[in-house]
């Protein structure tokens, strides 16, 4: 008797499975609620905020040719140059005051004195 009530279980179990799946609508679980297409959108102007285009390239690198470098930029190419990089690194760091961006600067001014480096042995 108790093996028979199991076997019906089992089935009303797994018939009510198929209903569900052939509905394409689980009441539990991750793929859980009403099944919807998803409504395409396109990418906000946010996200492509602070990418770098050409005519801010080009605008940027007439203004460094024109101004050159600020006061604490010189400094901190000359701790560069001696090869002090976490001496320039704290250096920066205490102007901008921000670790992400002080690495970022001077990654770029040594890439500049590179370019110097180079200029001059052409």
């Amino acid at each position: 008797e108790d093996s028979a009530w199991r076997v019906v279980s089992v089935f009303c179990r797994s018939v009510m499975s198929e209903k569900l799946a052939k509905m394409g609508e689980m009441a539990v679980g991750l793929n859980k609620g009403h099944k919807v297409t998803k409504n395409p959108q396109k990418p906000r102007q946010a996200r492509r905020k602070g990418r770098l285009n050409k005519k801010v390239k080009f605008v940027r690198d007439i203004i460094r040719e024109v101004s050159g470098f600020a006061p604490y930029e010189k400094r901190a190419m000359e701790l560069l140059k001696v090869g002090r990089d976490k001496r320039a690194l704290k250096f920066i760091k205490k102007r901008l005051g921000n670790h992400t961006r002080s690495k970022r600067k001077r990654d770029d001014l040594s890439s500049a004195i590179q370019q110097m480096r180079k200029a001059q042995t052409q």
